[in-house]
């Protein structure tokens, strides 16, 4: 049975139930369109719904009547019931049959459920309820400090020495504490919302909530689903962890993305949660709604490329209208931003999985469609009883009010865990209080920062005090929500209560077979979208075949003398080495997959070895017409020995030397996972084979410490196979004329001349060398996908206090702080005359927000303005100088503060002068900035300039 977001996608959807003499509960409205008011109509229905019902439960499940409309000259419009197999229904009968559901998805859709609920209620089954727990939850991190952190030629260098040694206590590492000895219950049938300012914690809660939290960081406490532990279940396909990062394969379209991860996903227990339902319905006499039976059973089908259930989620999401452009990426015009990001949600919705955990999902978004989707994801867990948890930065108050429970976190603690209506009476039991005109959010946000607290301190009869994150904690804990989570979490979860279908044992959704289909069809799709590239690399290999003719033509090239083997051995070396290095487009387009591929793994769409031998089977047509290509343009032109059955050696061996160069550079694509360092390990590996290859250096020169290189070489026995085949031809055969050569033949003295092998049987211990190299670098490229992690690009940097406490002066620690940058504004406003009286307290009294903004207030040529600007330092520099330029006579001291600052980054002569007035209207542009100064009358003649970001 399913649950939660499993319902969403249709997994155990619920329709309306109705008795069979009448149509109690559907959610059609009776002067619909679609109404039957024929009563022909009706029995005809009836009739084909009684020998529905006589067929067993299978091919009951498997099988709808649908209806349409039909338009008739003499009739008019009307009704046509017919019998479909749902396993084929088509894209027209799906596009119907969500028409003939949804009308307006905002009005329809909470009904829609509602009717999906209702026919399950009907006969009696529950839906599976999921508990989340994690109890003195603490996670932390050893990174490097200051320097260290910073990925350099030498820190990485001496990082890896210290990691090598890292078991023998020599590697100087810091601990942070990310998560510090937290604990709370996410409960089915409510929405919880995780508020917190950036670097709080929120991310790695939920990664460690959805078992998806980094191996190398240090966990301690315990996480349950209903009572069970993490490792008596897969909680990767239980749960569903939304990732702030939207990565996707920007050549596919927005449809072909989600019916990828609903055919990986599976159904879950869709199918057997449907036959229960019919059996039951059966026995009961219920005729349910035909439109949400033939709904609900499409979406029980499993391995289909298109689902009925792909169709809904785009339609709920929005994402219906840009459903057949591709997503796009850096290089390719797609979607927009917001739905980039409505595609990441839609792709874990197509899934089974019964927990969400939405990491800030409203980026991109605007506020109204956040707002409907998490209505929404609200609908899902009230009405399914699904357990989410969504993390926003800033939600809108109307988005805020749709959550049922808060967590706020702060510094790695938990402020506060439960009912939303109960957050700010804790607040004002600590002596805050938010005030009427605040969003309540936005509050939150700012009422555990050092910086914004004081502002909503309600006391009279006490003074102020900075309350931290550990203080608001321990004060959460007294508090009567916290003390009655402290009670609820002692108790046990009742294992007993669990439902069977509550928890995923499985770790994939569908067989292997399945899931190599739906890889090999996801890869040929991706080589559709990508045909230019494979386009361009015959083009490529066919001008190097021209530019090979051109150079060794047949007519200039003699045989049967050994003074005849140059050109044969430059032509055969120069072709082994154009189709060889023709796959080195392999290792882009790996490391262009790798993102996508590492999370999709990780989620367990599929295992590695389907996405490795899919990418080896797609190769093999392109090597057949590569190498036939080359064959075909440049053997008899260039003059090789002339018999069929050398011309297919040839083939075969060029063949296997593409196979291998592809298996190559996937291989080291997925050891280097960024294209700079696959790139350098890839031509570095080249310049090696090609060094050891046999030909450049001959193995008798090669140092016998460096000849184990010549026999691992791939390309030696590329190498010595063409050799082989051409000149052990009978037309190479003659008397050898050299008797410092101990040959019998012409052919066999050259290839003894370059120490190459002279036995016919060598060609063939050569060929399945080749072949062998092939099938190894593929399966380690196999295990490689599947054991390695992708590179990460975060850096954890923290102060190194041992360097910090020796350095002093203005570069030391925070003095170049936006904060420190404030108060010494701040400070020489006091030393300034002209500022008067009523503008001096309120520069005084200028503070930093949580949006990243100050405000600050100062007089502009007598009048009365207020500059808004970023935070960020050079915004914040901008500011200063601003101030210098407006100020008559600024303090020479402060004049050196702002050059200490700038370091040359910003001149004087770059800045806007203002003599005389301010203008009406100015508009100055450098670098990231507009600067808008215009005038405002009023009874102050105040100015006011704006800094934001373009």
């Amino acid at each position: 049975m399913a649950a939660g977001v499993e319902i969403i996608n249709g997994a155990g959807s619920r329709s309306s139930s109705r008795q069979l003499s009448g149509r109690a509960g559907s959610f059609r409205d009776p002067s619909d369109v679609f109404h039957l008011s024929s009563v022909d109509a009706d029995d005809e229905e009836n009739l084909k719904w009684a020998a529905l019902e006589k067929l067993p439960t299978y091919d009951r499940v498997r099988r709808a009547i649908i209806r349409h409309v039909v338009d008739n000259d003499r009739e008019g419009r009307k009704f046509v019931t017919k019998e479909v197999d749902i396993s084929k229904l088509g894209s027209h009968d799906r596009k119907v049959l969500l028409e003939q559901i949804f009308r307006v998805v905002e009005e329809d859709n909470e009904r829609f459920l509602n009717q999906l609920r209702d026919r399950i209620d009907r006969v009696g089954l529950q839906l599976p309820k999921l508990e989340v727990r994690y109890e003195n939850l603490s996670i932390k991190a050893e990174v490097h400090a200051g320097g260290r952190a910073i990925p350099t030629l030498w820190t990485t260098a001496i990082n890896s020495i210290e990691g090598i040694f890292g078991s023998f206590a020599l590697s100087k590492k810091k601990t942070i504490t990310i998560l510090d000895d937290v604990s709370g219950i996410l409960k089915p049938s409510r929405m919880t919302l995780l508020l917190g300012p950036p670097a709080s914690g929120r991310t790695t809660l939920m990664l460690a909530l959805a078992s998806k939290l980094d191996k190398k960081l240090k966990r301690s406490g315990r996480i349950t689903y209903c009572g069970h532990e993490l490792s008596e279940f897969v909680p990767q396909r239980t749960s569903a962890y939304i990732s702030q990062h939207d990565l996707h394969y920007g050549e596919m379209t927005v449809r072909e993305t989600i019916d990828f991860s609903a055919r990986c996903l599976g159904t879950g227990t869709r199918f057997e949660f449907l036959s229960e339902l019919s059996r039951r319905e059966r026995h009961a006499g219920i005729k349910p709604d035909l439109e949400l039976d033939a709904f609900m059973k499409a979406t029980a089908v499993e391995g289909k490329k298109n689902n009925i259930a792909t169709d809904y989620i785009l339609k709920v999401l929005g994402l219906d209208i840009c459903a057949d452009i591709i997503v796009g990426d850096e290089m390719r015009r797609g979607i927009s931003g917001g739905q980039r990001k409505r595609v990441t949600i839609a792709e874990m919705l197509a899934g089974p999985a019964r927990a969400l955990f939405m990491d800030e999902i409203s980026t991109g978004l605007d506020s109204a469609t956040t707002f409907q989707i998490v209505k929404f994801i609200r609908q899902m867990v009230h009405i399914f009883n699904g357990t989410v948890m969504v993390s926003l930065l800033q939600p809108a108050p109307e988005t805020y009010n749709l959550f049922d429970d808060i967590i706020l976190m702060s510094e790695g603690q938990i402020v506060y865990h439960g009912p939303q209506e109960n957050i700010l009476e804790f607040f004002q039991s600590v002596g805050f209080r938010c005030p009427e005109r605040k969003a309540v959010a936005d509050f939150l946000q700012e009422v555990t920062s050092k910086k914004d607290q004081e502002q909503y301190w309600m006391s009279d009869h006490k003074s102020y005090r900075y309350i931290s994150s550990q203080d608001f904690s321990r004060h959460f804990k007294s508090f009567h929500i916290g003390q009655r989570l402290s009670e609820e979490i002692k108790i046990p979860y009742d294992k007993s209560k669990m439902h069977r279908a509550a928890l995923t044992t499985e770790k994939y959704g569908v067989s292997n077979k399945e899931l190599f289909k739906a890889t090999l069809s996801r890869e040929w799709l991706l080589m559709k979208h990508n045909s230019f590239v494979y386009l361009f690399r015959i083009f490529q290999i066919s001008i190097l075949a021209f530019v090979a003719i051109s150079v060794f033509f047949r007519t200039t090239m003699h045989y049967g003398k050994i003074t005849d083997s140059t050109k044969f051995f430059g032509a055969l070396f120069f072709s082994l080495t154009s189709v060889m290095f023709n796959g080195f487009t392999e290792l882009s387009i790996t490391v262009t997959k790798l993102p996508v591929f590492y999370k999709q793994r990780d989620y367990f769409f599929f295992p590695a070895w389907a996405f490795a031998l899919s990418n080896w089977i797609l190769s093999i047509p392109v090597s057949f017409i590569e190498s036939g290509i080359w064959m075909i343009l440049t053997y008899y032109p260039v003059g090789y020995a002339p018999a069929a059955s050398r011309f297919f050696r040839q083939f075969l061996v060029f063949l296997l030397i593409n196979q291998l160069a592809g298996g190559l550079f996937r291989l080291i694509a997925s050891i280097g996972k960024t294209r700079v360092v696959a790139n350098s390990i890839g031509m570095c590996t080249l310049l090696i084979l090609f060094v050891l290859g046999g030909f450049i250096i001959d193995k008798d020169d090669i140092i016998s410490w460096w000849i184990w290189g010549f026999w691992s070489s791939p390309l030696m026995y590329g190498v010595n196979a063409v050799f082989l085949n051409e000149f052990l031809d009978p037309r190479w055969g003659a008397s050898n004329p050299d008797k410092n050569i101990d040959a019998p033949t012409v052919g066999t003295a050259i290839l003894k001349s370059r120490a190459l092998f002279t036995n016919w049987y060598c060609y063939w211990i050569a060929v399945g060398a080749l072949a062998g190299f092939t099938v190894v670098f593929n399966l380690l490229f196999m295990l490689t996908m599947t054991y390695l992690n992708p590179a990460s690009n975060v850096q954890n940097i923290i102060r190194d206090d041992a360097s910090s406490k020796t350095k002093k002066g203005p570069k030391s620690g925070n003095e170049h702080s936006p904060g420190a940058m404030l108060k010494i504004v701040q400070a020489y406003s006091r030393k300034i005359p002209s500022l008067c009286a009523r503008t001096r307290p309120l520069l005084q009294y200028s503070s930093i927000s949580r949006f990243g903004l100050v405000a600050v207030v100062f007089p502009l040529y007598e009048q009365k303005a207020a500059v808004v600007f970023p935070l960020q330092l050079y915004f914040l520099i901008f500011l200063i100088t601003c101030f210098l330029q407006i100020m008559d006579n600024p303090p020479g001291d402060l004049k050196s503060h702002f050059r200490s600052f700038t370091k040359g980054g910003w001149g004087f002569s770059q800045l806007p002068t203002m003599d005389g007035p301010c203008p009406t209207a100015l508009q100055w542009r450098s670098r990231s900035l507009h600067i808008h100064i215009k005038k405002i009358i009023g009874r102050n003649n105040c100015c006011q300039i704006d800094l934001p970001i373009v």
